[in-house]
């Protein structure tokens, strides 16, 4: 198990981002997150790396306006 969902959400904690992070079909995780641009900029770069084991392909990057707020960082099913 590499624990990539944990991993996202500890440096999100670390950070003061917040939304959630999800596992999806084929091996695919989906992170929504809100934050301050600085702090985004820097779990962009950590959600690139992951955790020792895993192995990040591809991220892609969305901006969304006017969406849902978030009041913490969560792990969903």
């Amino acid at each position: 198990m590499v624990g990539y969902r944990w991993f996202a959400k500890q440096q999100a904690e670390l950070l003061g981002i917040r939304g959630y992070v999800r596992n999806c079909t084929q091996g695919e995780v989906e992170i929504v997150a809100q934050g301050k641009p600085a702090d985004l900029e820097i779990f962009l770069h950590q959600i690139k790396t992951g955790p020792s084991r895993a192995r990040v392909s591809r991220i892609r990057r969305e901006v969304l306006e006017g969406e849902t707020r978030y009041d913490a960082f969560q792990i969903r099913g």
